[in-house]
Formats: structure tokens, C-alpha cells, sequence
């Protein structure tokens, strides 16, 4: 008979905080790729314009990044910055989120 795992049962928390989540909303991609599609036939006629199209779809791509990362790492911080209240097992569970948000972090 194998001996019961000393490991508890994960719970929904831990399970959803390696979850990854999508750097972007599904529209938002959408609307990204039909904009570069745009962009890739307006070459043709235009193009050094849409080399400059070209140039402000990925700035704004990579602000909405910024911004989406921002947001993330600040609801990182209000899990655990709450002051002194927050239990050994929270702060485990939020550390275990910035791992996750980390290794996302350098996969880009």
C-alpha cells in the first residue's frame, strides 16, 4: 500500500494563480492583426507610409503592454501589502503569482 502524499490537495487559488493570463483581450488581438494586415496591402501604394503605420501599430502594442504588466504587478502588491494581516499561506500563494508573472515577464 503507497503512502498517502504528504502534500495537500491544491486549491482553486493556487491552481488559478499559474494560470496564465492573455496579454491581450481576444478582440483587441483581432483588431491588431487586422490592422497589420492593413498596414502589409497599403505597402504596395504607400510605402513608406505604412512603415510608419508600421511603426506606431507596434508602439501602441507595446504601450498597452506596459500598461497591461503595470496593472498586473500593482494587484500583485495590494495581495500582500495590506499590512501586517496577511497570513504566511496568502503571501506564499501571491509569491508563487509573481513567479508565474515573472517567468511571463521573460518569455516575451
Amino acid at each position: 500500500m503507497a503512502a498517502p502524499s504528504a502534500r495537500p490537495a491544491r486549491t482553486d487559488v493556487e491552481t488559478a494563480a499559474e494560470q496564465p493570463i492573455s496579454l491581450f483581450a481576444d478582440a483587441d488581438v483581432t483588431d491588431y492583426r487586422a490592422r497589420w494586415s492593413s498596414i502589409q496591402t497599403a505597402f504596395v501604394d504607400e510605402p513608406r507610409k505604412a512603415v510608419e503605420d508600421a511603426d506606431n501599430l507596434v508602439k501602441s502594442v507595446l504601450s498597452k503592454l506596459s500598461e497591461s504588466f503595470t496593472q498586473e504587478r500593482q494587484s500583485l502588491a495590494n495581495q500582500w501589502g495590506r499590512g501586517d494581516n496577511v497570513s504566511t499561506e496568502e503571501l506564499r500563494i501571491t509569491l508563487r503569482r509573481y513567479r508565474s508573472f515573472f517567468d511571463r515577464l521573460l518569455s516575451v
